[in-house]
């Protein structure tokens, strides 16, 4: 079956220089370009499966986006990718059976240029002379020639894109595996699907030969079958254990496991490590299991990191949310009936339970207060030292700083001394990712106070900008001290992160001091944190980056308040939320853009805000200085800074008639500074929350595209 396909003819180009009097660019703007329709034949789907041994679960999905990106961009074409641990899926539909031929009127010197002109653009078009034409335009006959190219087999072109494309994947590591000038990928890759139409593809990657064959679950399916289209590919995988959708996959996760919750209990919410089995798997079953009740002793947080970080355990809770004594596991196969896998992941999590509680119960015999010494035997950083010197300073800064959060000054104090000696606990070792947990826990469980816990509890938070700040202000005075003694020390160490390289996550550390700021409303500033100009400007940068990505304000509304001199987050946010309200009422733009035409005025002639009132004309001018004394006056004392800008933007009026009937730079030098005066006083006063000159208008956007 074949449809019909336009092909546009591209602007001309590789245009010979004219006389000086036309530019080729405008006699190529006035040449009625000649659009042809194709008939292209589609001949069918393009299939591409890459077979590789198991590759890590989170690294699937990245791969996919740039395998959609590479091939789509160079077909033209939407492109559905699919992907197990032991496969990476491409699917291509529609296309046709030959790229379309193209025409290109190329336009070269006027007919009548010297006969030198016409032979070296005829070279240029790789013709000789007797191929070019003539054709008429306003401006006079010029040479051309039509440059016709057919187009590549599709199957040719697939045969060379499909390996660029399976090689240009990018990995975070790579590995060979047919030596070491061979290719490198994630894994070793041991097939390679490629159909076309329902032919193969003709091309290798590391010795292996693409063929129409697919392989189906390593226990569950056949090592090789072959393969003509989509739907069979499908169906084939299905029959042989694959479920190649991973939506499918989760749908089969989660059900399953809903399906087998004991009553009154439910999954406790987990996306990402759903995300993780769901490609972890080709053909998941959930199971339920079983723990003796009597672990529930030690602390829910314990449990879950085993549960979860260390088994891909779903972990089972009550309606109070409390942990019930049940766990779902997934198997990569069908039904357990005969229970043996199910006893095999209850025996190996009862064994991860044992080693928890003994390390809990050995950990108590030396409580965290005696282990600060310890710390002097953790290395933070070769040239930084010791944990114990950087809790010294961790201490100083907390005691610094807890009053600017309104925080127990002496809770924050004891909970820096005490922050980082989780790390010599035995707890900790085994599961790196409860430290500042077991910390938080073993003060609680040891006699130190609730603010002091709850803020060792709560350190390393937000570990990113989509967790939670602490909740107390003892922990966010803490979690800023720890973060911003990291940032200075590198940053005095001339380890200041560069491109897309940030080995130390100072970036996070700094987004992490923003965000505190925000959600504590600290009325304090970054740069009072920053000692050095180099940090200073690394945490104005984080600062954009966490107003722009994260709270999602317009850029053009964050450079306008920064450019103000607001330097508190919370500050910042609210002029910025009052900007977002206001923005859209009617005055707001014309304001903007009256605000801009003052600040170019008034940027070209250096002076002061000074103007003598009785020197103001009758009119647009004296109506203009009493409008914005009256709106000056009245919002001079509000705090509420949506109201200052609506109130602000009634301005407008007198501003346009202002502009519209007053000549600012006039002959007499007397009116023109006192005009000028009168224009620097507008931007002053009101710019208090937010220069409107920086506002990009919709008919700037309109004229930038």
């Amino acid at each position: 079956m074949s449809n019909e396909m336009k092909i546009a003819v591209e602007e001309p180009v590789a245009l010979l220089d004219p006389p000086e009097t036309e530019t080729s660019a405008e006699i190529a703007r006035e040449v009625l370009e000649e659009v042809r329709v194709a008939k292209v034949e589609v001949a069918g789907d393009f299939i591409l499966e890459v077979g590789v041994e198991e590759v890590p679960a989170w690294m699937i999905v990245p791969a996919l986006k740039q395998l959609r990106t590479t091939l789509g961009d160079a077909l033209k074409k939407d492109v559905q990718v699919f992907g197990t641990p032991r496969r990476l899926t491409a699917v291509v539909q529609g296309l046709p059976k030959n790229q379309p031929d193209t025409e290109e009127l190329l336009t070269g010197p006027p007919k009548k240029a010297p006969a030198q002109a016409a032979e070296a653009f005829a070279k240029k078009c790789g013709v000789p002379i007797t191929k070019l034409e003539t054709i008429s335009t306003p401006k006079g006959e010029y040479w051309s020639y039509l440059k016709r190219e057919r187009g590549q087999k599709t199957v040719d072109l697939l045969a060379d894109l499909a390996p660029k494309a399976i090689l240009g994947l990018h990995w975070p590591k790579t590995m060979y595996w047919t030596g070491k000038n061979g290719p490198r990928f994630i894994r070793p890759i041991r097939s390679l699907l490629a159909i076309f139409s329902g032919k193969v593809v003709p091309f290798e990657v590391g010795g292996v030969k693409a063929s129409a064959y697919t392989f189906g679950h390593r226990a569950l399916g056949g090592a090789r079958m072959k393969v003509t289209d989509f739907e069979q590919y499908q169906t084939v995988l299905r029959d042989n254990g694959v479920i190649l959708d991973a939506s499918e996959r989760r749908d089969r996760i989660v059900g399953g496991a809903k399906a087998l919750m004991p009553e009154g209990c439910r999954l406790r919410a987990n996306p990402g490590l759903v995300d993780t089995l769901v490609y972890l798997t080709e053909f998941p079953t959930a199971a339920l299991g079983a723990f003796d009740p009597s672990y529930l002793t030690l602390p829910e947080e314990v449990l879950a990191t085993v549960m979860e970080h260390h088994q891909k355990y779903l972990a089972v809770e009550m309606e109070d949310g409390r942990l019930a004594p049940n766990f779902i596991f997934v198997m990569n196969r069908g039904e357990d009936a005969s229970g043996v896998v199910r006893h095999g992941n209850e025996r190996v999590l009862r064994a991860r339970f044992n080693d928890a509680r003994f390390f809990w119960d050995v950990d108590q015999k030396v409580p965290l207060r005696d282990r600060g010494p310890m710390l002097e035997k953790v290395m933070f950083q070769a040239k930084l030292g010791s944990y114990a010197a950087k809790t010294a300073r961790v201490v100083e800064l907390a005691r610094e700083l807890a009053p600017r959060f309104g925080a127990d000054v002496d809770a924050a104090v004891r909970a820096a001394q005490l922050a980082k000696t989780d790390l010599t606990t035995e707890l900790v070792k085994e599961f790196t990712e409860l430290q500042g947990i077991v910390g938080g826990l073993y003060a609680r469980h040891q006699g130190e106070s609730e603010k002091a816990a709850a803020a060792i509890y709560d350190q390393y938070k937000p570990e990113s900008m989509e967790d939670s700040s602490p909740k107390t202000a003892e922990g966010a005075a803490l979690s800023v001290a720890d973060k911003l003694d990291t940032l200075r020390e590198f940053f005095r160490l001339g380890w200041i992160p560069t491109g897309s390289k940030d080995p130390f996550a100072l970036r996070r550390a700094a987004q992490g001091i923003v965000k505190i700021l925000a959600d504590h409303n600290a009325d304090f500033a970054t740069a009072e944190l920053a000692n050095t100009p180099e940090l200073r400007a690394f945490f104005d940068d984080r600062l954009r980056f966490y107003l722009r990505d994260v709270r999602g304000f317009a850029y053009d509304g964050v450079n306008a308040v920064l450019a103000t001199g607001a330097d508190r987050v919370p500050n910042i946010i609210g002029r910025l939320e009052a900007l977002s309200i206001v923005r859209p009422t009617p005055d707001f733009e014309p304001l903007a853009a009256a605000f801009k035409r003052i600040k170019n005025i008034v940027s070209k002639v250096p002076g002061d805000t000074s103007f003598d009132a009785t020197l103001l004309e009758a009119g647009a001018e004296h109506d203009l200085h009493a409008a914005a004394s009256r709106i000056n006056d009245e919002t001079r004392n509000l705090t509420n800074y949506e109201e200052i800008v609506q109130r602000t933007a009634t301005i407008r009026p007198a501003v346009d008639l202002f502009f519209d009937k007053v000549m600012v730079m006039v002959d007499d030098e007397l009116v023109r500074q006192n005009r000028l005066g009168l224009l620097r006083w507008l931007l002053s006063a009101f710019t208090r929350v937010a220069d409107f000159s920086e506002i990009v208008t919709s008919k700037e956007r309109e004229q930038t595209k």
